[in-house]
């Protein structure tokens, strides 16, 4: 990490009450080799809505989300647009071309957003099980730190190895975390972050890394291991476990609370 002034990153976190305005960047521009030769991953059905459209309903049902930028591959814009507009997705505002990396559609989307927003969010489009509590939480977070994603702890021993399969390192599993998306910054702290990172030819694999290379403070949410990322053909089928358990959870809770009122 590079050492900074935090005075200069304290004065962009101050504002006055809670932000008017603020944008949601939904990034659906990789290539899904992982997933599939022959359907995009943003177009793979889970609980009978595609990943893309599970996505953009959670930022069209928040009150904390004034617009959506949608970033996806060039030769998927008409088709993504159809799907949205067919799934009554209202607050998207652009779609817009990638690049050649997350981290540059990342910057595409966000140079997308209307100038005036206050705040970012960014989420990958595969992370589809995300709830509207998460994103809340995530949310919060940023308002008052500037900075905030969502994360689990991780459960696991991690291994370092050479680049094959011989163990060189044990990673002490305290302290570890698991980083998701949603991934929220007051917009002022990220444009200063990601121009920074691409003026200094720093390439990142998330946009906390960004922040984290310019010396400023990011903080992670507990969201638990269910804000699944599809990466996998099999993801669906863990995902579409995680659906059913949340609607036994809904309706078992819905029955104790009918019983309780009698």
């Amino acid at each position: 990490m590079m050492e900074r002034d935090m005075g200069i990153w304290s004065s962009l976190i101050r504002s006055a009450g809670k932000p008017k305005f603020n944008s949601a960047v939904l990034l659906a521009a990789g290539s899904g080799k992982r997933f599939s030769d022959d359907t995009a991953k943003q177009f793979a059905v889970v609980g009978g809505e595609s990943i893309l459209v599970r996505s953009a309903k959670l930022f069209q049902s928040s009150e904390d989300v004034q617009e959506i930028v949608v970033v996806t591959r060039e030769t998927d814009i008409p088709g993504v647009r159809n799907i949205l507009n067919k799934a009554g997705i209202t607050k998207v505002t652009r779609i817009v071309a990638g690049g050649d990396t997350r981290q540059e559609s990342a910057k595409i989307g966000f140079d997308a957003v209307n100038p005036e927003a206050d705040y970012v969010a960014i989420h990958d489009a595969a992370r589809c099980l995300c709830t509207p509590d998460m994103l809340e939480a995530v949310f919060e977070s940023a308002f008052v730190n500037g900075a905030a994603a969502a994360a689990c702890r991780n459960p696991d021993t991690l291994k370092r190895t050479n680049g094959t399969d011989l163990v060189t390192e044990t990673i002490e599993r305290e302290n570890t975390w698991r980083v998701q998306t949603p991934q929220i910054f007051k917009a002022d702290i990220y444009r200063a972050a990601s121009y920074t990172c691409a003026k200094e030819h720093f390439s990142a694999t998330d946009d906390c890394a960004l922040c984290e290379h310019v010396g400023f403070p990011v903080h992670l949410v507990d969201c638990g291991p269910m804000n699944l990322k599809i990466t996998y053909p099999e993801d669906t089928v863990i995902a579409e476990g995680i659906l059913a358990y949340r609607e036994r959870a809904a309706a078992e809770g819905a029955k104790s609370g009918k019983e309780s009122a009698t």
